[in-house]
């Protein structure tokens, strides 16, 4: 187990249906929503990309200049990346009592991660286009199992940053469950 460095951001809905995320070091991305699950983002430092949705609970970040890294969800709105170096943490995740008692009991806080829990370095292009598809497969079957019906469709909650599996497909402009959080931590 290692103790990663933690950095905790919290999401703002905007009216124009983008997403406003504050980091706890100061930094700020602004984000949207594009095709097939990307969510595309800029930052106060400049730098721009998209993050993508590979699998269950897997997110590529590729930054413009062409850097691309990693980050595995791992629950309770935390996602780690890299070599377990960081994790992200939303804040926004958990209000009210359940994050009181989540705090608590450190779920939610600066728990450690377990090797297994480390994203992958790298993935090959083949590799990842069985993950993207295995991502659009689960997008299209919580479409199916949300649209009509007796209401016991899936719910967004995965797990996952806010809340959410990286599979699902939630729209910002609150048509879908709970709208637009946990993108991609």
């Amino acid at each position: 187990m290692t103790q990663p460095r933690q950095l905790g951001y919290s999401d703002e809905l905007l009216a124009d249906g983008t997403v406003h995320r504050r980091y706890e070091d100061g930094r700020s991305e602004w984000r949207h929503r594009g095709a097939a699950g990307l969510v595309h983002w800029n930052d106060s430092t400049g730098r721009a990309g998209t993050d993508e949705p590979l699998g269950r609970d897997l997110v590529k970040r590729t930054r413009d200049d062409g850097f691309t890294e990693y980050g595995r969800d791992i629950g309770y709105g935390r996602t780690v990346w890299a070599r377990g170096e960081l994790v992200t943490v939303n804040r926004t995740a958990f209000r009210g009592r359940l994050g009181v008692v989540l705090g608590a009991l450190g779920v939610a806080g600066a728990a450690a991660v377990a090797v297994s829990q480390f994203p992958p370095l790298e993935l090959g292009p083949d590799e990842e286009e069985a993950l993207r598809q295995e991502a659009a497969r689960a997008r299209a079957a919580n479409a199916n199992s949300s649209s009509g019906g007796d209401g016991s469709g899936s719910s967004g909650d995965g797990g996952g940053d806010s809340g959410t599996d990286y599979a699902d497909d939630h729209d910002w402009d609150g048509s879908g469950d709970d709208g637009w959080d946990g993108d991609f931590g």
